[in-house]
């Protein structure tokens, strides 16, 4: 049934709204701060959800889970991610908000947070979020079957039944801090608007960029 499916036809025009150099603010983390609040208004699917690229050609999406001087999000310290980002902390994400016809592109690098900032956010989880995140202590590698990852999660129920769940030592965070931060808005007849924030010595410049 897939054989004759035809992705050329498939096109959508963006209609919804137009952004001028004039409507951005100074500051792009709070230029980003006030889409991903008009993301959430809209009721985006996980709108804090980003598209993580490391490594030479590797992706995936994560969640962002706080903005401070950069984007932070929080995973497994084995998973593949995290060893690509060890071996080289260069960075890109991206987030894209279907409803509002919007996209920001972000380039930069990784440090991994403290372990006070992922110890916060990891006890701030669901129960069964922590539990799952001790079962899949070896995320990324090989597993043998579903049914040996449930009973990894069944022994770490048992163990820490009636007892506070504590951090891993293999789990944490880091934190992209971007040196380009792209913001794009869809436009009828593809003449989308793309402005680029750039960190520049003492502050950021901003310019339009052809689409």
């Amino acid at each position: 049934m897939y054989q004759n499916m035809d992705l050329s036809s498939i096109r959508k025009e963006y209609r919804q709204r137009q952004l001028r150099k004039a409507d951005l603010l100074h500051d792009p983390f709070e230029q980003f701060r006030l889409w991903l609040q008009e993301a959430i208004r809209a009721e985006e699917i996980e709108p804090n959800g980003m598209a993580l690229a490391t490594g030479s050609l590797s992706c995936r999406h994560v969640l962002l889970k706080a903005i401070d001087k950069g984007f932070v999000f929080f995973t497994n310290l084995n998973s593949r991610k995290a060893g690509q980002l060890e071996q080289n902390p260069a960075a890109a994400a991206a987030f894209w908000w279907r409803q509002l016809e919007r996209q920001v592109t972000l380039e930069g690098y990784c440090e991994k947070v403290s372990p006070d900032i992922a110890a916060a956010y990891f006890s701030s989880r669901p129960r069964e979020s922590r539990l799952a995140a001790w079962s899949s202590e070896k995320q990324s590698s090989p597993l043998t079957s579903r049914d040996a990852l449930e009973e990894r999660y069944q022994l770490y129920q048992n163990e820490f039944k009636n007892k506070e769940i504590t951090l891993p030592p293999f789990w944490g965070g880091f934190r992209l801090i971007p040196h380009r931060i792209e913001f794009w808005q869809g436009r009828p007849n593809r003449l989308h608007d793309r402005f680029v924030y750039l960190k520049a010595e003492g502050g950021w410049t901003l310019e339009r960029l052809y689409p």
